[in-house]
């Protein structure tokens, strides 16, 4: 059987794929990690924080696309302000990371203080299931976002804090920017990004 690698948008109904995908995608995150260290609970700690902010933040405000197996979050210039957690989201949050949550919360604040100032596509998240590596998921989602950023005439900014994905995002054209390093202990952050290129008229 085929799987499809196509990006299409995503609504509220594909909440348990995203849920799924992004927490086996983010397993081994650094941050992640560092967010929800117990190895026994963290799969599920992890479905229940993509399930929060996929439908009570980025599928009402952002650039949300799935494959079958893979999802990516990307917030345009003229969103960015609302795409941030309301008041309630934030409890719900703190809720999953428990005693977590004060190192989220600086983790959070660090990251912004170095976000760019000028227009540009935010991808705020994108994950591929681990079993399905090598399909092309990943990129058809990061090709998706990246060509309506080209179509904008905006830069794309993004941070990552698994050293073995930066040579991927180079390869689509992003740089590193900056290297945080996240507090209490954190990983390093590698903030990276990537000019516009050219549209091919049609």
């Amino acid at each position: 059987m085929s799987i499809s690698n196509t990006p299409k948008t995503a609504t509220l109904d594909d909440a348990p794929l995203v849920s799924s995908v992004l927490a086996r995608a983010f397993d081994d995150d650094p941050m992640m990690r560092s967010f929800f260290p117990d190895g026994a609970t963290r799969e599920a700690d992890l479905s229940r924080y993509f399930t929060t902010i996929f439908t009570r933040q980025y599928v009402k405000h952002a650039v949300c696309e799935v494959t079958e197996k893979a999802a990516a979050f990307w917030v345009p210039p003229e969103a960015q302000a609302k795409a941030v957690p309301d008041g309630e989201t934030i409890q719900e949050l703190l809720n999953i990371l428990g005693d977590r949550a004060e190192l989220f919360r600086n983790t959070v604040e660090t990251a912004a203080k170095h976000t760019p100032q000028e227009p540009h596509w935010y991808l705020a998240l994108i994950g591929a299931d681990p079993a399905a590596q090598g399909q092309g998921h990943g990129a058809a989602l990061l090709r998706s976002g990246l060509a309506k950023a080209d179509a904008a005439g905006l830069p794309a900014y993004l941070e990552s804090s698994k050293p073995d994905n930066l040579p991927f995002y180079e390869h689509f054209g992003f740089s590193v920017r900056n290297e945080l390093q996240l507090p209490d202990g954190g990983p390093v952050l590698w903030a990276m990004w990537r000019e516009p290129r050219p549209t091919t008229a049609a």
